[in-house]
Formats: structure tokens, sequence, C-alpha cells
């Protein structure tokens, strides 16, 4: 009997729960499972001296919103991630499980850039909005803003926006 109530305690002693509530804010949760490869899209963003090209991912069901770029380890200098909000929608974003810095920039409904938050921390719970109704959100690597010269005011469009692409939900071709 002694053997049973040991084993017993042994197993329940290395069983998983949950953790505390006093630890849950302390301990990173666990990385997902590997999603599916997102979809990729071309975004450009046209400065006053240059037009940037860049490689996003789009995020666009509630989950991929969710998720955004937590647990990425790295991020190419000409990548990122938008976040199309339709409506418009007065967005805040935080940096809980993000590992690396982001710069976050929020597009107004004619593409035009209205706030740049630049290297967010990672891991921080601070929400970053810029307070007003924006059509997007467009994360990307942490400093690359400030290194290409973007800026608020800037113009950024997303996906196919050649005069012969048919209508497509995935564009963001602001005249």
């Amino acid at each position: 009997m002694k053997r049973f109530i040991l084993l017993a305690l042994l197993l329940s002693a290395c069983s998983q729960s949950a953790p505390r509530a006093e630890n849950a804010a302390a301990a990173p949760a666990p990385a997902p499972a590997p999603a599916e490869v997102a979809q990729t899209l071309p975004l450009t963003i046209r400065t006053a001296k240059a037009q940037h090209r860049f490689t996003v991912e789009l995020a666009l069901s509630p989950g991929e919103q969710e998720q955004g770029l937590m647990f990425r380890k790295s991020l190419a200098p000409d990548s990122g991630m938008v976040f199309p909000m339709s409506p418009p929608r007065t967005a805040s974003f935080w940096m809980k499980n993000t590992v690396i810095p982001l710069d976050m920039l929020f597009i107004h409904t004619d593409g035009s850039i209205a706030f740049v938050k630049s290297n967010a921390q990672p891991y921080s719970r601070e929400p970053v909005s810029a307070g007003i109704p924006v059509a997007a959100v467009l994360e990307l690597p942490g400093g690359r803003a400030a290194e290409l010269g973007i800026r608020e005011g800037d113009r950024v469009q997303w996906g196919d926006c050649a005069p012969s692409a048919k209508p497509d939900p995935r564009n963001f071709c602001p005249g």
C-alpha cells in the first residue's frame, strides 16, 4: 500500500499542470505549433527620397492577427507583417511573447503613415496605438524604419496595384 501511495504522489508531482496565477505572468507562453506558411504580398513604402520594397505576410484572420509575429526569433530586413483593419479601427498592439524588437507603422485609409512606434520592446505589455482609426498596421524589424528614413506622412500600398489588376480584398491601393 505504501508503494502505491508513493507511486501516486510521484506521478502527480510529475504531471503537467497550469502555472499558478502568480507565476503565469512571469513564465513565457510555449511556442505554438508551426502554422501553414503565411500568404505573402509585395508592399511598397514611398518616402520623400525613395521607394522601399518589402515582402510581407498578410494577417487577415482573427487568429493570424492575434498570433502576429510572436515567438519569431528573427525577421529579414525587407520583410514584415501587415494587419489590415476592415472597417478601420483604433488598433492597439503589444509585444507580449514577441522575442524581437519591431517597428509598428499605423496606416491611414489614404495610405499615409499616421504614427510610427520605433523599436517596440520585446515582451512589453504596454499598449501601442496611434489613438485614431487606421486601415492597417505594418510591423517591420526594429530600427528598419529609421534606417530607411520612413516617417509619418510617407505612403504605403501592398498587393497587386497595377492598373490592370482585378479588385482583390488582399490589395491595398489608395489613390
